[in-house]
């Protein structure tokens, strides 16, 4: 089994956030309230003033939230879309947009890595990795189906007479949010580098989604990297778009003049 570990400050501003948005869509922050301050959400979870402030950067950079100087933190809105630049747990978007999650695992595996993975996650040729595929619904409908791949070691540092990288499925828990797991041996993710590119469903798409062959989907391509730089979990994803729409944040890049840089 996996053993707990401490939590780091990145976890726990995870922790926070999840609160956060449950007392959103529970209705405890309602549209246009204005949120306790630091302080006083830092006694509620029992965190620092640091912690409370990741946590609500990212429900900022989410949509959830407005600050507005001089005046504080105000709610302005539980957004479907899933905003590209930054990382939620899909369970926790799909609650947010008023719908009821599902999760449902198709498989696990354990197996080497091919040499892309190997690349992505650099890794050995001698390394594991364990391998879910997984399919979200929204409301019982499909809208998600992801095939995530972690290294074995970080599950499992040592395993059976001191072999490194040894992983069981049937060990760990798997019908939850990868980025919550990762968090509790330690990897939380920080940052993520991805590639969106439009699709059609094949025909295993369209069985895992339930659309049509030819429907239109978004796919996702990405690695994961906990605080450290360390790459800790290589993602493919493909959504069904007209459930939860991808929306990306741009932002505007400096301008050279004859003055410089502006």
């Amino acid at each position: 089994m996996i053993a707990p570990v401490k939590p780091s400050r990145t976890t726990l501003a995870e922790h926070v956030r999840d609160e956060l948005v449950a007392c959103l869509v529970d209705g405890e922050f309602p549209m246009g309230s204005k949120l306790p301050n630091e302080q006083e959400l830092g006694d509620r979870f029992g965190v620092s003033r640091a912690t409370v402030r990741e946590a609500v950067r990212g429900l900022l950079e989410a949509g959830y939230l407005d600050r507005r100087h001089g005046s504080g933190t105000y709610v302005i809105g539980t957004p479907r879309q899933h905003t590209l630049d930054t990382n939620l747990s899909y369970l926790d978007m799909i609650t947010a947009a008023g719908m009821t999650p599902g999760l449902t695992v198709l498989s696990t595996e354990v197996r080497g890595p091919d040499q892309d993975e190997t690349r992505r996650l650099r890794l050995a040729d001698d390394d594991r990795l364990l391998v879910v595929e997984r399919i979200r619904t929204a409301d019982g409908r499909p809208v998600v189906y992801s095939r995530d791949r972690i290294p074995c070691e970080l599950l499992s540092p040592v395993g059976p007479a001191g072999s490194a990288g040894v992983c069981e499925p049937s060990d760990i828990v798997l019908d939850a949010s990868l980025y919550r797991l990762l968090a509790s041996v330690g990897a939380g993710v920080r940052s993520a580098a991805a590639t969106l590119l439009p699709v059609l469903a094949d025909d295993q798409l369209a069985h895992r989604l339930g659309v049509p062959v030819g429907t239109p989907l978004q796919y996702i391509d990405q690695t994961d990297y906990d605080d450290t730089g360390r790459p800790v979990m290589v993602s493919s994803e493909w959504h069904v778009p007209d459930v939860l729409p991808l929306r990306l944040n741009r932002r505007a890049a400096a301008v050279r003049s004859n003055l410089g840089w502006r």
